[in-house]
């Protein structure tokens, strides 16, 4: 069923390369836009809450955003409280049951929204009166009951069983954890342990000590009056208990003493997490904050970065690279530069990163490349601005950071006058390679052996060793013995008998399947037929239109995309017809092939079997059922690994089938659920024409 989804998930890749091709030919720089930011009007409650209104009456609508700033929380033993705090915020209130309440919102058409410190919502301006009446009713006499904290744990305890097989999960987790450390609030994570510590009690203690109004800021903005708004908020917001939260101290983190890799081994991972990191000292207010971040969308911050350019467009080893630089007033934040590769340049990769972060430390940019950064940061600063969330973020900005008044008014002509010696002077201040932390995340048995031998300027980087949890630990032992005179056909024999037998399967001159995989909150509908006379059809759906349709009928095919008709090439011909066999595996019995190895898949050992130069598939030791395909694929040049995972086998006429069938290639993932299979029926000759 591999290559039956492929152009799926390249149809979608080739959608978002489309508009990157003339990447490199910058249009050039018009004059500075003039930025014309109403200043907000304030007023603020006896308890502390402090109101910015901005009066906006172009639309007919409103945006109302609560921030309460403290400062970062160290959870400990609780690590998880605050989740839960904002999960059940927001469920109604004393006054008004959950269900009564998000009736209520979605009829007037409105968003209410809460985190563990934080609100927002939105409607149409007739509406402000009640949103905002709900909201703060909800935020200030919040219904915390026992049974949906219950609800809420188990989800979060479901959430942390399926992040133990998520790679980009784990890699986020330790990197968090090495850079900060686990006693810090930005290094600590949450665990199985840590939720069961969490009571309702430790809930309604959290609320009761962090959202409180002593540095909370409520931001009005749309087509609102100010009188009105201060009237509502004053009468809504009022019975807010003033407050002070509680204050306390946390370790303090420290950089790496050396450049270092630090690895993180995971089997079933398909392609390497890496990141280089460091924490860095910057806030907003600072003089050299505007070159900084500049210096950072020229190295990694944008699709024409330097990081971009290198990584993916002339090496094509990934599928995005890019570096973040992040601001804290109240210590220090981190830089990053990371991406996903095949595991293969997994090595090389780091060494590219490294290598554009000692350019632009030690070389000064172009003068060119400078101006069409510019050029591309203020278009997309300019575009932002159509948001009320970015208005709102701007004035909170001026308000939480110590800024200008007319900091953002003036924005573009500050960036407008950054040099290149400002450039070169904040990139070595802010990027380094003497004390970089480099942390993969992969598959030890295929990266560890070059990663170990890697060298930068002429030294070899050192590499320690971590679990999944940032506990650093031995080198991980990654040999695994096949069992003596065990052979891909016995794989595949035991597949085949795991799924019906011979016999069974021999007697299956078609089926159909129908699947179906969430795509941000639309269903994308699948339809495969196969049959024993080499015929093959699929069709893909998304939102009832049909968007590519490939059909194979013996010795010809012909394929629609966009309602345009085409011949199937030969090549896509042959590799359909080989598809089309109800269950390949029986004609693989024909072939040669060998068993390369054995891998943890998804938390279970797995025999490996190279089918070709670009192709393994994975069989459960112990099941003996298929559990992934793994195929490198050529988009537009560039090769990407794809993988496919099988799990949730039932039975349908006597044969096993999954029915979850998860693909992701890059950062793109859809998990397809089988919705219906039929065996021996419901095809026809006439499918096929």
């Amino acid at each position: 069923m591999n290559k039956i989804l492929i152009t799926l998930i390249l149809g979608f890749v080739a959608l978002n390369l489309q508009a990157q091709i003339d990447r490199s030919k910058m249009p050039e720089a018009g004059p500075t836009p003039e930025i014309n930011l109403n200043d907000p009007q304030r007023f603020e409650l006896n308890n502390g809450l402090k109101v910015l209104v901005v009066e906006n009456h172009k639309l007919p609508r409103v945006s109302i955003q609560l921030l309460i700033d403290n400062p970062p929380i160290l959870e400990g033993d609780k690590a998880g409280v605050s989740s839960f705090t904002a999960s059940l915020l927001g469920n109604g209130s004393k006054s008004i049951p959950k269900d009564d309440f998000n009736e209520e919102v979605d009829f007037l058409g409105a968003r209410i929204s809460f985190g563990s410190q934080s609100a927002f919502a939105s409607s149409l301006s007739k509406y402000f009166p009640r949103i905002l009446e709900l909201m703060a009713d909800a935020a200030i006499n919040p219904n915390f009951i026992e049974e949906e904290f219950e609800k809420e744990k188990q989800k979060l305890l479901t959430a942390l069983k399926a992040e133990e097989k998520d790679v980009s999960a784990i890699a986020n987790r330790v990197q968090n954890a090495l850079v900060y450390g686990t006693d810090h609030p930005y290094g600590e994570f949450i665990t199985e342990e840590s939720v069961n510590n969490v009571t309702l009690f430790d809930v309604i203690q959290f609320y009761e000590d962090y959202f409180v109004p002593a540095n909370a800021y409520l931001v009005v903005i749309g087509d609102v009056r100010f009188d009105n708004v201060k009237t509502l908020v004053t009468k809504n917001f009022m019975p807010w208990t003033k407050a002070v939260p509680p204050s306390f101290q946390f370790s303090k983190p420290l950089n790496a003493q050396y450049t270092q890799i630090n690895f993180i081994d995971v089997p079933n991972a398909v392609q390497s997490e890496i990141a280089v990191e460091s924490l860095v000292d910057l806030k907003m207010k600072e003089e050299d904050y505007l070159p900084s971040i500049m210096a950072n969308f020229i190295l990694g911050g944008g699709s024409v970065s330097r990081l971009e350019q290198n990584i993916r467009e002339d090496k094509a080893y990934a599928y995005y690279s890019r570096s973040r630089l992040s601001d804290d007033k109240y210590g220090f934040a981190t830089f990053k530069a990371y991406t996903g590769v095949r595991n293969s340049v997994t090595d090389s990769s780091v060494v590219e990163i490294l290598k554009e972060m000692d350019k632009i430390i030690k070389e000064p940019v172009s003068n060119e490349e400078l101006i069409n950064a510019k050029a591309t940061y203020v278009g997309n600063f300019v575009m932002a601005l159509e948001q009320p969330s970015t208005i709102a973020r701007y004035a909170l900005n001026i308000e939480t950071e110590s800024l200008p008044k007319d900091f953002y008014k003036t924005y573009l002509e500050k960036i407008e006058a950054i040099s290149v010696a400002d450039i070169q002077k904040a990139a070595q201040k802010y990027f380094s390679t003497n004390n970089a932390r480099i942390v993969v995340t992969g598959k030890g048995s295929d990266v560890l052996n070059n990663l170990e031998q890697l060298t930068f300027n002429g030294k070899k980087v050192p590499i320690k060793y971590y679990d999944k949890y940032a506990n650093e630990i031995d080198k991980p032992d990654n040999s695994v013995t096949i069992p003596e005179g065990m052979t891909a056909h016995d794989v595949l024999e035991k597949y085949i008998e795991a799924i019906g037998g011979k016999e069974k399967l021999s007697e299956v001159t078609s089926y159909a399947i129908k699947a179906e995989a969430d795509m941000q909150g639309t269903k994308l509908n699948l339809e495969i037929m196969k049959t024993s006379k080499n015929q093959f059809m699929k069709e893909i759906k998304y939102m009832g239109n049909s968007i590519s349709k490939e059909v194979v009928d013996g010795d010809k095919g012909y394929t629609i995309q966009q309602n345009r008709h085409k011949d199937m090439g030969e090549e896509l011909l042959k590799d359909l017809k080989e598809e089309s066999a109800p269950f390949a595996e029986l004609n693989l019995l024909k072939t040669s092939m060998e068993v390369e190895g054995i891998e943890v898949i998804n938390g279970k050992k797995a025999y490996k079997l190279k089918l070709s130069d670009v192709k393994s598939t994975f069989y459960d030791i112990e099941t003996a059922l298929k559990v992934r395909d793994v195929m490198s694929v050529n988009v537009d040049g560039k090769i990407m690994v794809m993988t496919m995972d099988y799990d949730d086998y039932k039975e349908v006429a006597g044969i096993k089938f999954p029915f979850s069938i998860t693909e992701s290639m890059g950062p793109q993932k859809w998990n397809f659920i089988i919705q219906e299979i039929k065996v021996n029926e419901g095809v026809s000759d006439v499918d096929f024409e």
